[in-house]
């Protein structure tokens, strides 16, 4: 954790913060938090800065914040993902948080099982948990947009012209050619199951825009293909 995020809720009226649960815990077991100390901290969809500790117990940290740096810049990517494995998907949330995505689309597709829809990871607590841990990592204080969809043609054809008007559309997709040169607009990101998108999926896609690129010969897992275009746009 690089980063102690606290909650507008978190605020008391004397300007001060108070903190339990497990930012308390890793303030105390981690960053040996004591009274006096500057700890990095960051409001949650708001700036950054340092806070100085004026109490750090069992119970509570109490601390004073002075919040006067900007998140850091976002390079205009979202991601619209094919619903991965409930294991996958507890890194790829951190990983997408952590790397600047704005918006998230977990979709459906045919290659993707069924039971992932059940999983307690789509909860919106649990969402947001594993968000936050990628925000701490790179010093980021703003949540990406979580958007589940169950049914995959009626999301494309019905809702990714609004989601994304001016947007860049690219698909990950072995055997397509290297990735396009970016342009300044946003960039709208889809990445299959592991088993890969169906050729219907990808002239489904493809008829909204999306052009394809490979991500190289290797056959990599979701996890790992996510992180790895992720920052391939990023840099280009």
């Amino acid at each position: 954790m690089n980063l102690l995020i606290f909650q507008p809720e978190d605020l008391r009226e004397d300007g001060t913060v108070r903190l339990s649960g497990r930012r308390l815990r890793h303030a105390l077991e981690v960053l040996r938090a004591a009274e006096g100390d500057l700890l990095r901290v960051g409001l949650l969809g708001g700036q950054t800065g340092t806070a100085e500790v004026l109490r750090a117990a069992g119970d509570e940290l109490v601390l004073r914040p002075s919040l006067t740096e900007a998140p850091p810049l976002r390079p205009g990517i979202d991601l619209l993902l094919a619903l991965p494995r409930p294991k996958a998907l507890r890194k790829v949330l951190p990983a997408a948080a952590s790397l600047g995505v704005d918006r998230i689309v977990l979709v459906n597709a045919a290659r993707v099982e069924k039971s992932y829809f059940e999983s307690r990871v789509l909860e919106p607590e649990s969402i947001r948990e594993l968000l936050l841990l990628g925000l701490e990592q790179a010093r980021d204080t703003r949540l990406p947009e979580v958007l589940v969809r169950e049914r995959f043609r009626p999301f494309v054809e019905d809702e990714i012209d609004a989601l994304w008007p001016l947007a860049q559309r690219l698909i990950a997709h072995p055997g397509a050619r290297a990735a396009p040169a970016r342009d300044p607009r946003r960039v709208a990101l889809a990445v299959g199951p592991e088993g890969g998108w169906v050729p219907f999926e990808v002239e489904l896609l493809a008829a909204r825009g999306f052009e394809p690129f490979t991500l190289g010969p290797r056959t990599l897992r979701v996890e790992v293909a996510v992180a790895y275009a992720l920052g391939a746009l990023r840099g280009l």
